[in-house]
């Protein structure tokens, strides 16, 4: 019954945004990951985490910002802000920064819209693979303390332990604000 209910709120969420096409590149730490075995060429290799450790991941703490932000390519708003997001990395590509991008999008889209998206953005490396379908309402309570999984885009920054937690479209804005807020 949680997995119907977790599903359609997932659903619902992601309804509301339009589909369009989007590609982001993933970064992922020491994690065991496994990587996209019917990939067609060797430059979009995405990798799939399980719920606990997309967890581990975000809860890594040390002097690196970690800027997580979930997506899906037909999530109209969160194809918007992803071009902040490639400006502020561009800008910051030289500072103790990391940047990954969580796909929400189902798994039969994951080597078609997805692989578009990533080539297309040239997001490859930093973009991780989650299946909705295996999250329960216990990954976002022991994840977070805004978010439900009602609605996306959402991002999630962690510098140390200092957190920041973001539901809906960011804007530059208010990116690079709580960006240069983590940073000092």
């Amino acid at each position: 019954m949680k997995k119907i209910i977790l599903s359609t709120l997932i659903l619902s969420a992601l309804y509301s945004c339009k589909k369009e096409g989007l590609k982001t590149d993933d970064n992922t730490d020491s994690l065991s990951v496994t990587e996209n075995t019917t990939a067609e060429t060797g430059a979009y290799a995405p990798k799939e985490l399980s719920p606990e450790n997309v967890g581990k991941y975000l809860a890594t703490s040390n002097d690196t910002l970690y800027v997580t932000n979930f997506f899906a390519t037909w999530c109209g708003p969160c194809m918007r802000e992803i071009p902040h997001f490639k400006n502020k990395m561009q800008e910051l590509k030289d500072k103790p920064v990391k940047f990954t991008f969580i796909n929400l999008d189902d798994k039969s889209e994951w080597n078609s819209s997805v692989k578009s998206f990533a080539e297309q953005n040239n997001l490859a490396k930093n973009i991780i693979l989650l299946d909705g379908q295996q999250l329960d309402q216990t990954f976002f309570a022991n994840n977070f303390k805004q978010w439900d999984g009602g609605s996306i885009p959402f991002t999630y920054m962690r510098k140390g332990d200092k957190t920041d937690e973001y539901l809906g479209m960011m804007t530059e804005e208010v990116l690079n604000s709580k960006v240069e807020a983590l940073l000092k």
